[in-house]
This record gives C-alpha cells, sequence and structure tokens, in this order.
C-alpha cells in the first residue's frame, strides 16, 4: 500500500483518516456494482439521462474518496471514466457497445487495485491501455482509428456551462509552467493555526505529494510554532481545498488567500457556495466529499454576490507580516452560513462487523439452551402454588423466541446480493462462446443466511457457466431446431417450508442420456441400462466426468459438478437434476434457512433422545406391529391412507439397546425430504423446541445419518437427524 500516507501523519496527532479506510473500500465496492449493473441494462439506443447522470455519479464518488485518500492510480482512471460519462450524459457523445466494454473492464481493474490497497495479494492491472482507449473514446474516435487526442478541448470562455471544473485530487496532464495561467492554475497562500500538535499539518504536505494533479505546495518560513504557511500552485477551488484539509486540520484553523494570479473564468464569475447545512446533513453517508458532485441534487440557491462560508474567509485581505488572528466562536462563524434547506436525514442502516453479529447469535442460543432447561424443570412445580412464575416463563419462551427470530433476521441476506453478479458474468462468457444468452432471475427478495450465502455462490457460479457452456445452442443451431436464437436462462430462488429452493433452468439441448451411459462406461462406471433417468442425470455429479469434447478455458476438465455436490452437501443441502433432451435442462437445489437455530421435534428410542427438523415432520400417528409388511429383502413397509411408505427402525439405525423386554416402538413419525416420504419408528413424541445447532463434524468427526447436536435443558447432548440421510438409506 505504497500509495498510503503515513498513519501518524493523517492522524494529524488527533485525528485519525485511517479510520475511514475501511468505509471508502466498502462504499467503493457498492459503488462499482450498482454501476456495472447500471451498464449491463443500458439501453444503448434509447439511453436514459438519469441512469447516464447515476453511472457518472457512481464514478465521481469512487474518484473523490480515492483522492482524499491518496488512491492516485484509483483517482486517475476513475477520472477518465468520468470525463467519458460526462460527455454521455451532455449528450456530447453517443454510447455504443465499445464504451460500454471499456467501463466494465475499467470496473474489474479498479476492484483489483482496490484490492490490492486493502492488502490483499493480487496482480496489479495495466491501466495505462485502458486509460487510452476511453481517452480515445472520449474524443469521439474508435480505439484503432490511431493515437489518442487529448482528454479535454482548452476551456472556452464564452459559454460557462462548457468548462470544465476542477475536483479535489483530479489526476490532470502535467503542463509546462507558460501554459499555467490558460490552464486555471493560480497562486495562494495556505495559513493554518493554531495547530494542536505540530505534526497536525504534515497531511497537507502528503496530499500534494500523492495526489496526481493537485497541485504544487512549498512551505513558507514561519515565526510561530503553532501555525504554518505554504504557497500552493493550483487549478482546485478553495472549497475543494477546503474538503481536502479539513481530514487533518479543522476548517475554522484555515484561511486562504489568492495572491493575485487569475482563476479560471467559471470560478471568478460564479464563485461556488460553502456547504450548506443540508450538505453537512450527508457527511455521515459521504464525509462531505462530493457537495458539488456532478449530477448530483443540486443545493439550495444562494446570492452568488454575497460572501457565504469558507469563499467569504477566502477572500478577506490580510497583510502576512501580522499574525493570523484567533478563530472565530462557533456562533459567528454560524452567522455566515445560509439558513437550513431541510431537516437533517438520518441513515437508515448501520454498518456493524459480521464478528459482532455472530457473537450475538451465540449469546442467543446460550439463551434458548437456558430457556429449555427452565422450561424443563417448570414442569416439575405445583401449577397452584407458583401460578406467577410459571407466567414469567412462559413470557421468557415468547420473549426468546422473538429475539431469536430478530437476530437471526439481522444475518439474512436477499439473493439479490448472488443474483447480481451473474448478469456480467453471463455477458462476459457468451461473447467469449460466440451465444446470445439472456438471463432472468426471480426471487431475488428471497433471504438466506450470510454464511450460506457466501459458500452457494461459487456452485450457482459453476451451474450457470455449465448451462451456457453446454446447454445453450450456437444461435445458428438454435434457428435449425426451431429455437430463438437467444437462449435463456432463468435463475430463481424461493421458501419452501424450512428450505430454501434455487433453481437454474435453461432452455438449451438439455442431457442426452446415451451419450451420459457411454461415457460413464468408458470411465469404468458402472451403467446399466435398467436404470432410472435421473439415476443417470446424477452421473454428471461423478469424479472427472465430462461430455465436452475438447479442453476450453471454460470447461471440459470433468471438475465442477462433484465439486458443486460436495460442497451442497456439506451445507446440508441436496441437488436434484430433470432435463429432456432437446427443451433443457433444470437443477435444483435445496438448502436449509440458516445453520445456527431452528424448530426441533424431541423423539425418544429407549432411553436416547433425537431432534427432527420440525419443518421435515409431516404428521405422526400410533400403530399395531402387525400394519407393517415386510417384503423382498426384509425391507419394511407400512400403509398410510392408500400410500405404501418405507419404515425404518432408528433402533437399528444407531444400534440403541433396549432394556425392556419385548418393547418395541408403537409411534410413526412420517418426514419429508428431497420429495420422497419415510416413517421412523419411534417410542415416544417428547415434544417441540428451538434447538441450537452444534457442529457435529468440526468437534468430533462426520457421523451418517447426523447433521448435527444440540444441548438439551437437562444438559445432555442429543443428535440432529439428517432426514435427507435417512430418506436416501431407505431407497438404497
Amino acid at each position: 500500500m505504497g500509495e498510503m500516507t503515513n498513519e501518524t501523519q493523517l492522524a494529524g496527532g488527533s485525528f485519525d483518516l485511517s479510520q475511514f479506510y475501511q468505509i471508502f473500500f466498502e462504499e467503493a465496492g457498492e459503488n462499482l456494482d450498482q454501476m456495472e449493473q447500471m451498464l449491463l441494462q443500458l439501453d444503448l439506443e434509447q439511453a436514459d439521462d438519469e441512469e447516464l447522470n447515476a453511472i457518472f455519479r457512481c464514478a465521481h464518488s469512487i474518484k473523490g474518496g480515492a483522492a482524499t485518500f491518496g488512491f492516485a492510480d484509483v483517482a486517475e482512471l476513475t477520472h477518465q471514466m468520468e470525463s467519458l460519462l460526462d460527455k454521455l450524459r451532455r449528450h456530447e457523445l453517443a454510447p455504443n457497445a465499445a464504451m460500454v466494454d471499456v467501463l466494465l473492464e475499467s470496473s474489474d481493474a479498479l476492484r483489483l487495485l482496490l484490492a490490492r490497497h486493502q492488502g490483499r495479494p493480487v496482480d496489479t492491472p495495466a491501466t495505462a491501455s485502458l486509460v487510452e482507449r476511453i481517452r480515445v473514446l472520449a474524443a469521439g474516435q474508435t480505439p484503432a482509428a490511431g493515437p489518442s487526442t487529448d482528454r479535454e478541448a482548452p476551456p472556452d470562455p464564452s459559454p460557462p456551462a462548457a468548462t470544465v471544473q476542477a475536483d479535489p485530487g483530479v489526476p490532470a496532464p502535467t503542463q509546462p509552467p507558460a501554459a499555467a495561467a490558460a490552464a486555471g492554475q493560480r497562486q495562494l497562500e495556505i495559513h493554518i493555526g493554531p495547530l494542536d500538535h505540530p505534526t497536525q499539518a504534515d497531511g497537507i504536505a502528503d496530499l500534494f505529494r500523492d495526489i496526481v494533479g493537485l497541485g504544487q505546495l512549498e512551505a513558507l518560513p514561519c515565526d510561530q510554532t503553532d501555525r504554518r504557511i505554504f504557497r500552493v500552485h493550483t487549478a482546485s477551488s478553495d472549497n475543494e481545498l477546503l474538503d481536502l484539509f479539513t481530514f487533518h486540520v479543522g476548517r475554522e484553523q484555515i484561511r486562504i488567500v489568492d495572491t493575485g494570479v487569475p482563476a479560471l473564468p467559471a470560478e471568478s464569475a460564479a464563485p461556488r457556495a460553502a456547504p450548506s447545512t443540508a450538505s453537512s446533513a450527508r457527511e455521515g453517508q459521504d464525509f462531505g466529499f462530493f457537495d458539488d458532485a456532478p449530477g448530483s441534487p443540486s443545493p439550495p440557491a444562494v446570492d452568488a454576490t454575497a460572501p457565504t462560508g469558507a469563499s467569504a474567509a477566502a477572500n478577506q485581505p490580510v497583510t502576512p507580516p501580522e499574525p493570523v488572528p484567533a478563530p472565530r466562536p462557533a456562533a459567528a462563524r454560524a452567522e455566515n452560513r445560509p439558513a437550513p434547506a431541510a431537516p437533517t436525514v438520518e441513515s437508515s442502516t448501520l454498518r456493524v462487523s459480521v464478528s459482532k453479529v455472530d457473537q450475538l447469535i451465540n449469546l442467543v442460543g446460550e439463551l434458548v439452551i437456558t430457556q429449555a432447561m427452565l422450561a424443563q424443570k417448570s414442569r416439575e412445580l405445583d401449577v397452584s402454588l407458583n401460578q406467577q412464575l410459571l407466567a414469567g416463563l412462559a413470557d421468557l419462551d415468547r420473549n426468546t423466541r422473538d429475539l431469536q427470530e430478530a437476530v437471526m433476521s439481522i444475518r439474512m441476506i436477499p439473493m439479490s446480493v448472488v443474483f447480481n453478479r451473474f448478469p456480467r458474468m453471463l455477458r462476459d462468457l457468451a461473447g467469449k462462446l460466440g451465444k446470445k444468452v439472456e438471463l432472468i432471475t426471480h426471487g431475488e427478495a428471497t433471504e438466506l443466511d450470510k454464511g450460506l450465502i457466501e459458500k452457494i455462490t461459487d456452485p450457482l457460479t459453476h451451474l450457470i457457466r455449465n448451462s451456457c457452456d453446454h446447454g445453450i445452442e450456437m444461435p445458428e443451431e438454435r434457428r435449425v431446431r426451431g429455437k430463438p436464437e437467444h437462449g435463456t436462462i432463468t435463475l430463481s430462488a424461493s421458501h419452501q417450508g424450512g428450505s430454501i429452493l434455487i433453481e437454474v433452468r435453461d432452455d438449451g439441448k438439455g442431457l442426452s442420456r446415451a451419450k451420459l451411459l457411454a461415457k460413464a462406461r468408458e470411465k469404468g462406471i458402472e451403467a446399466p441400462d435398467s436404470l432410472s433417468d435421473s439415476e443417470v442425470w446424477n452421473l454428471i455429479f461423478a469424479p472427472g466426468f465430462s461430455t465436452a469434447a475438447e479442453v476450453t478455458d471454460v470447461s471440459g476438465r470433468g471438475v465442477g459438478m462433484d465439486v458443486v455436490k460436495k460442497n451442497i452437501t456439506a451445507l446440508n443441502g441436496t441437488v436434484e437434476i430433470d432435463s429432456a433432451e432437446g427443451y433443457g435442462m433444470s437443477v435444483k437445489v435445496r438448502l436449509p434457512l440458516t445453520l445456527a437455530i431452528m424448530d426441533g421435534m424431541s423423539v425418544r428410542v429407549s432411553d436416547e433422545v433425537y431432534i427432527l427438523p420440525l419443518s421435515s415432520v409431516i404428521e405422526s400417528f400410533q400403530i399395531n406391529p402387525k400394519d407393517i409388511n415386510t417384503v423382498a429383502q426384509g425391507a419394511r413397509l407400512v400403509k398410510v391412507r392408500e400410500e405404501y411408505m418405507p419404515v425404518i427402525e432408528l433402533e437399528q439405525v444407531f444400534q440403541v439397546p433396549r432394556f425392556e423386554h419385548n418393547a418395541s416402538s408403537p409411534i410413526m413419525v412420517v418426514i419429508e425430504a428431497d420429495g420422497a416420504r419415510v416413517a421412523l419408528m419411534v417410542d415416544e413424541l417428547l415434544g417441540q423446541q428451538q434447538v441450537v445447532i452444534k457442529n457435529l463434524e468440526s468437534n468430533y468427526r462426520k457421523v451418517p445419518n447426523v447433521s448435527g447436536a444440540t444441548i438439551l435443558g437437562d444438559g445432555k447432548v442429543a443428535l440432529i437427524l439428517d432426514t435427507s440421510g435417512l430418506v436416501r438409506r431407505s431407497r438404497h
């Protein structure tokens, strides 16, 4: 992070600018996501002005923050993007596909640059060619037309609207001193003081060293140790300099004196107003970096001839030898500010570290266990003598459940966070393969636990790439088959009971049963013709299995689908494939909504207690042993309303010892998973309760037919059964 200035200098002894780094990185990432999404949705034939303004604002916000923090490479690239976008929104240029491509590539490069500044081990992207291509496009030429032209035309003083105003930290081409006046350079004296710490003003010198194009700074002698005087040559306005300097010293400690070199015509004709109270109200969102951002809502109109705020202070005549007067009281300074234009708008969101949320969830989990213990002990009390205590425990039960639901909802994130990254990926992939593909999404508002969101992204990415590469045909092939040239990939998410169903569906050529069987036999996999369709489709999950004719940089190496299955199974999820040759293919992924707390049904088998996920429990009933039928190979079935279900005896699955003579399990619990139902034989239903899921694999080892463990109210450990595993067991 070579461009980053020294933390002590930034802090100035009393203010640590580095505390804003992470906020800048997060907001820059959000701006890049938003800009990329809008670029992909941009209608090149009829581009909407508001969309172009919104894209411009995203680039401008990133540039302003990067310039403030000294990330010169990010500021340079975003400044070039901003120049092109500014011409688009002013209708000086018409958008085309080449512009969208270069802006998307620039977005990728910015992500790498930001990652490098965060200290991540990434390769530094070469941005010189991107900058050159943007300059050529901004000049109205094509990248292949030859050497690039200047980024901006010389300012024309006649139409003020066309004059380009300088922004803080805008990297600009170096110009010879003779051209300084024509380029809007002016000479200023910056008086700073009184300082709280001798090194407080050092960060200002670092700004001029690190931000390309800001100007030149020279320290002048000063006989007072708590004050500093600088001579500055810059094209930036007073307001822009104040916005930069106030990260190191207070605004009341700064005075800017123009020594006589003229400014740009637009600057002198229409000086900018100081930030209004409404702008200050936004500082919680953007720290006041972008009060004058082009394309942002205009501030309330003020009299341009009246000296206001910092502009008034900057235009006060000062005799250099005289000592700098003491700062005015806050009340006196407030008199020069314009009246508030609107009430302060409070932020509706709060950024909280994930570790704090995880800690909160763990504490709620312990509270749930304690509440279960109290509830169990309360059953031994006399109701008539402890009525008030039992009523309080009932309230505690209800409040604990509400608290658990509220805390869990904090970690729930909409699926749109995952879905939004796929349009760009699919656009690039379809272009590389020469295919025409349209992505349709449904259920973006469906929420999933943050931990699952992060782990499901890679499997979904591979499924979509697989649909585009193997499923969707080339345009000419689709025409021959009577299909539209544009293939369709549909990505949907919905809640089903206690799980979430994510489906990736395409209208491509589907899976070929004959080809899969032949490939499996070639790989040495046993694949008789008697296999059902679903069993044949599942062959693609075999390690190293691929039907691609040749290996490309997209697919064909036989790694991917087996990893998809492994990753989803590790999340206690399942994958189902359905296909119709010539019409398309569907992959359904089922996942639990959360991995932390769930509603469970406690059942007893002999002296052991097991937990069944309540979302999987359909019904329970008593049965006589004679109602159970034994069929071939010892399999047992029970008839439930004209339907025969497989019977699973938990005491045999887990080898539970029985101490009662001639005892049997008189209760059947019907559970459903993966679209199939089985009946479990248990001794007793103990009741419904919330349970905190503890990972058994990380604390012990993987146990078949068990998805986790929990702690009961009496302190004992109970196993949580894997209903999907039990259903699969019944099939075999």
